[in-house]
């Protein structure tokens, strides 16, 4: 896992709802912790694309629903600058389920991935089919 460029918003705070944009068979996820997440007291943790949170499957197959898993953040709707001046912003909020090291548990994810988070997670890239 690399370091961000980008100065992101931590747009997704702890219990916000995600599409699962992958065919692992989870289809809505709901955030339950940030991994390597430091607040400040009394403020809720939240996370931004290229971060890897705990979630809890909410809506998807019965063998992987109700079930804690990894997954990292692909998408938000939160708009965030680049380092070269450019504004990005998606139409969702969209998570890739992972294991603990960070490879994902799908095959190939439905829509764009945030180039921040292709960059730090390298085999999330290589089964992205677009990278924004």
């Amino acid at each position: 896992m690399k370091a961000l460029k980008a100065k992101i918003p931590r747009a997704l705070p702890t219990g916000a709802m995600l599409v699962c944009s992958d065919n692992s068979g989870a289809r809505e996820v709901q955030i339950i912790s940030v991994i390597g997440y430091k607040g400040v007291r009394r403020r809720y943790p939240a996370a931004g694309v290229g971060d890897m949170v705990v979630v809890s499957v909410k809506k998807g197959l019965p063998e992987i629903r109700k079930q804690v898993h990894y997954a990292v953040i692909i998408r938000q709707k939160k708009e965030f600058r680049r380092p070269n001046g450019e504004r990005i912003k998606f139409e969702d909020n969209a998570a890739v389920l992972v294991n603990e090291k960070g490879e994902p548990k799908g095959t190939e994810i439905r829509g764009p991935v945030a180039r921040e988070a292709a960059e730090r997670f390298a085999k999330i890239a290589t089964i992205a089919t677009t990278i924004v």
